[in-house]
């Protein structure tokens, strides 16, 4: 992978980073009685984060978990302010943490997504920071979600494929996922996957990179075939609310598939690589959506076992002996075998037909 790109727009963004310290120590020290510092010990190493514990939180009921992951030589100090959820947790009733990432083989602060900068285990100190979490918190982890900048929307996909038995659904704002990942990526259930992307992004190119980066619609489109949404996705025209900024949103909506999961990707039109809505006005932000926003409305409608409310009847188990079982498939579409604990699309036939139904064994 090439780096010299990132590290040129890393020094251009020498000033915005100062920046960003400085707004963000004194957002964390003006919420320090619901945000806490905090690490734990994984692989050897001790692992920081930031944890932001709305007042809400009684302890009397289970709440959401969202997982807020920094850019690429960012930190969780500056996405807790950059990303920013704190509001609609206050309302919401979630709790929200942001993992610090360690020092890559270049000495930038990364998540291990698979670049081959890094052996670091982020899969599994995501895992047990759920369950430290889980320990001092009252959890559903039914509904853990994870986001993230750039690097950090890297890690979201990268969770999804590699941890998916814990995340129930993530959204990207900036990022993507490995090629190779990708190709061989099966996850243990259908993950809705909401993707925030600018067409004019410098430093995680819309039509990808070469072995590191998979374009964004390649990417949108293999994971709604993979949740076996319909091909064809609705497309909307989002209003230009803000005439300014400079950019456009495009919305592509994949409706839904399996477990009532959904595939949306906002396509910014002169979008650069930025949040949307931020309160931190870098060039090519785009005003006319939130993506703090769009992100929760979308992550909240989902547990571990798909939309809530799902009819049942999108997740139905057939007993083999009642119809001819033609052959079992992944969510790749690639003929397998069955095996324990696999969720698996069963493909039947009553001899005119073919049928396919989600199971999960």
């Amino acid at each position: 992978m090439d780096f010299s790109y990132i590290c040129w727009n890393q020094l251009a963004m020498t000033k915005k980073s100062i920046l960003f310290v400085l707004i963000s120590f004194l957002t964390v020290t003006s919420h320090s009685q619901q945000t806490i510092n905090a690490s734990i010990t994984h692989g050897g190493l001790q692992r920081d984060y930031i944890l932001y514990v709305p007042a809400i939180y009684d302890g009397n009921t289970a709440v959401p978990l969202l997982f807020n992951f920094h850019g690429y030589t960012s930190n969780a100090g500056q996405q807790i302010f950059y990303g920013e959820f704190r509001g609609i947790a206050d309302t919401a009733n979630f709790i929200m943490v942001l993992p610090e990432g360690t020092e890559d083989n270049n000495g930038s602060t990364h998540f291990n997504v698979g670049w081959g900068v890094s052996s670091v285990d982020d899969v599994g100190f995501t895992s047990a920071l759920i369950d430290t979490l889980a320990s001092q918190y009252t959890i559903d982890l039914d509904r853990v979600y994870s986001t993230g900048m750039s690097n950090g929307g890297f890690m979201s996909f990268h969770l999804a494929c590699n941890l998916s038995n814990r995340i129930a659904a993530i959204a990207s704002v900036t990022g993507s996922i490995v090629p190779a990942t990708l190709s061989s990526c099966n996850p243990s259930h259908p993950i809705p996957v909401l993707q925030i992307h600018g067409d004019s992004d410098g430093t995680v190119p819309y039509a990808g990179g070469f072995g590191w980066s998979s374009p964004v619609s390649s990417l949108v489109s293999s994971w709604a075939n993979q949740n076996n949404c319909p091909s064809t996705p609705i497309f909307t025209a989002m209003p230009d609310i803000n005439t300014s900024d400079g950019s456009t949103v495009e919305k592509y909506e994949y409706e839904e598939g399996d477990a009532c999961s959904q595939v949306i990707h906002y396509k910014i039109l002169g979008g650069d690589h930025t949040w949307p809505g931020s309160a931190i006005s870098f060039p090519g932000t785009n005003y006319d959506i939130n993506a703090s926003k769009e992100a929760w409305n979308f992550l909240s409608q989902y547990d571990i076992n798909g939309k809530i409310g799902c009819p049942t009847s999108s997740i139905e188990v057939i007993p083999a002996q009642e119809k001819e079982l033609v052959k079992i498939v992944d969510f790749l579409g690639r003929e397998v075998q069955p095996s324990e604990g696999s969720p698996l699309i069963y493909i039947y036939s009553d001899g005119t037909t073919e049928r396919k139904i989600f199971v999960n064994d």
